[in-house]
């Protein structure tokens, strides 16, 4: 990406210093490559992770006690206990598996509601496919 940029602007700057002779536009079309430039760097880097971080946020924010999770280690667990920025997740139905982790370790969170509402719309389609 660096490379890109460094032979972008030394274009500019060679196409800018061979007809800026000409014209006297050399180097106001220099300035507007390099504010085109970082335009196009902030939308396509900057701002999709200022979103995600955003989200990542509200996902923290919304951690309750009682919630599946899925840890970035790929294990599935319920919370079943949160101070401050530890939490404490259950896992399997050992009851005896619990484990105190950071709420950074949470990858992705799922609330008891949206799990019946998922078994519901499941039950709700196999019933289709056993009328036809």
């Amino acid at each position: 990406m660096i490379d890109n940029l460094m032979l972008l602007l030394n274009a500019a700057s060679s196409s800018a210093s061979s007809s800026g002779s000409k014209s006297g536009f050399g180097s106001m079309g220099m300035i507007i490559w390099i504010v085109v430039l970082v335009v196009v760097i902030w939308l396509f880097m900057f701002r999709p992770q200022s979103k995600q971080n955003k989200q990542r946020q509200a996902l923290m924010a919304s951690m309750a006690i009682g919630d599946t999770v899925l840890t970035t280690s790929g294990f599935y667990g319920t919370i079943i206990d949160i101070s401050g920025d530890t939490v404490i997740v259950e896992f399997g139905n050992n009851k005896n598996c619990r484990i105190p982790m950071t709420k950074s370790a949470i990858q992705d969170i799922e609330k008891p509601q949206d799990a019946v509402a998922a078994d519901n719309n499941d039950d709700k389609k196999d019933d289709k496919k056993e009328d036809k």
